[in-house]
């Protein structure tokens, strides 16, 4: 972005005098980098109206003065809000785009995990008072379906913005055109209305991208500066990413809950010690997301996570879920379950109600297969959500007729999140992280996600007969009832447990296809 392309104003702040410039004539309001005073530009006066926090610092890449290029055009990134809510923090960057054209307001924020990039729009009509999480609206032409409602606050600001950020009602829209559309709901005024896609870092031509004073990425730095002291043993706690709002101490395996800033580390769960995951946290593995180029994904958390069957005589299913993060891609799940293994990350827009209880997405029909409550048991590692043991959500998940697409609707609180991905052959998670174990313990059944009419009609009955077999066979041996899961997933597994445990009278019995492919809980590390 040329200099001299740039309209560009400059006076000195009214608080502490520090040079402040405005790079945009849109621009009205920016925050001194000296004094955090929050200034009001009127014409060629600036007034302070406020203080804004300081900036806790995170895992973004980004910072003020970065570049890049999107749909042709280029931009810098002039400031930044960071707001918060009941479901977490996130970052809002701001966009100047090339002067000559059209201004446009533009805000690259994350989203899960992810990044969307967005522009402000006029919004004709005036939006329903009372939009409810689940359901579907009409808005600015396009059919679109409630995500989330929340009250986000201001945590802090810096650098340029288009108006003096203020807390309020955010409401958040998905359409089946894999767009995220935001209203903003002010003290007074109509909302903001913006419209905008998910986009990949590497596909924005970024330039200037934060690194430390070796060189090194702000993603690929250990945060020293965050050390605190566990609230439960006292040990140190170093989160390697600095915006992580729960991690686990590895000393005594209690999850704590993350201020921000430096403040003091205070909440804590305690959880015991379990099996270590097939998986090492920290371990690094090439994979392809979504039929994008393979990346390099660390895994940085670790959950287990199972159903609530709402009849006592129905099977209860247990999986596991890796949190993989990539420095430019943001964040993916690895899901292992008894049925194989899935690779999936949260979806921008919001399939389309299709026959009966499925749902269409990008020309794919699903349909629903299972539709359940789920609870969160252990989690290692760190989360950019707040995770929360027995963290219960609503999950339906969805598969393609063929088993090679999978889809998951999770509902925690206000915020509905969409995932989706395909299957992965146990060889390739086995590869990809360079795991030496037991083929026991990766050769799940992976066709079992299959959907097809004749296909699952011949399972059911092979089902049946194989059923009524190993009773017969369970009569008339002594051996272990529950060796295939205590070959397949460990002695100390919670499935070999709960099939010993009903092998004694009591507990349930865990069925080998009654599994989800899980989801996850969406926890809101990002709004926008």
């Amino acid at each position: 972005m040329a200099e001299q392309a740039q309209r560009r104003w400059r006076a000195s702040c009214p608080n502490c005098g520090a040079p402040v410039e405005f790079a945009s004539a849109a621009s009205s309001s920016a925050v001194c980098g000296f004094c955090r005073s929050t200034l009001l530009r009127d014409g060629e006066t600036l007034s302070r109206i406020g203080q804004s926090a300081e900036i806790f610092e995170d895992y973004s890449p980004l910072q003020l003065g970065a570049t890049g290029r999107w749909m042709g055009s280029g931009f810098a990134v002039v400031g930044r809000v960071q707001r918060g809510s009941e479901l977490g923090n996130w970052n809002e960057w701001h966009l100047l785009f090339d002067a000559g054209e059209q201004v446009r307001v533009g805000w690259l924020s994350e989203d899960n995990g992810q990044f969307v990039l967005s522009l402000e729009a006029p919004l004709a009509e005036a939006p329903p008072p009372d939009p409810q999480p689940g359901l579907p609206l009409t808005l600015a032409g396009q059919r679109w379906q409630v995500a989330a409602v929340v009250q986000a606050a201001v945590r802090a600001a810096e650098g340029e913005l288009p108006r003096v950020p203020r807390p309020g009602r955010v409401v958040e829209l998905r359409n089946s055109q894999d767009e995220v559309g935001t209203l903003e709901f002010g003290e007074e005024g109509p909302p903001v209305w913006s419209v905008g896609r998910g986009v990949q870092l590497a596909d924005l031509a970024l330039q200037g991208l934060r690194t430390t004073a070796e060189g090194e990425s702000i993603a690929e730095a250990t945060f020293k500066g965050r050390a605190l002291a566990c609230p439960s043993c006292g040990a140190p706690l170093e989160p390697k990413l600095a915006q992580t709002k729960s991690m686990v101490c590895a000393q005594c395996n209690a999850v704590v809950d993350l201020p921000e800033g430096e403040a003091k580390a205070l909440g804590f769960t305690a959880q015991d010690r379990g099996l270590p995951p097939l998986i090492p946290l920290g371990r690094t593995g090439t994979l392809a997301v979504g039929g994008d180029k393979p990346e390099t994904w660390q895994v940085v958390g670790y959950q287990e996570r199972c159903d609530l069957p709402e009849d006592g005589d129905d099977e209860q299913s247990f999986w596991r879920e890796y949190l993989l993060y990539n420095r430019l891609a943001g964040f993916a799940f690895l899901v292992d379950t008894s049925e194989g293994w899935s690779l999936v990350r949260t979806l921008t827009g919001a399939p389309t109600p299709g026959r009966d209880t499925g749902v269409t997405w990008q020309d794919r029909a699903y349909a629903q297969r299972w539709v359940y409550q789920a609870k969160t048991t252990r989690v290692l590692g760190e989360f950019y959500w707040p995770v929360r043991l027995e963290d219960r959500v609503r999950i339906a998940d969805y598969v393609t007729r063929d088993g090679q697409y999978l889809l998951s609707r999770e509902q925690q609180g206000p915020e509905i999140t969409w995932s989706g991905g395909r299957p992965v052959p146990a060889e390739a998670v086995q590869k990809a992280f360079n795991l030496v174990a037991p083929p026991g313990l990766f050769g799940r059944d992976a066709s079992a996600f299959k959907n097809s009419g004749g296909t699952l009609l011949r399972n059911i009955v092979i089902g049946l007969f194989l059923i009524v077999l190993l009773f017969a066979l369970l009569r008339a041996c002594s051996s272990d009832d529950c060796e295939r899961y205590k070959t397949s997933f460990g002695e100390n597994s919670n499935e070999y447990r709960q099939c010993r445990a009903n092998a004694r009278g009591s507990g349930t019995y865990i069925g080998n296809s009654g599994g989800s492919y899980g989801g996850y809980s969406s926890g809101g590390g990002g709004h926008k």
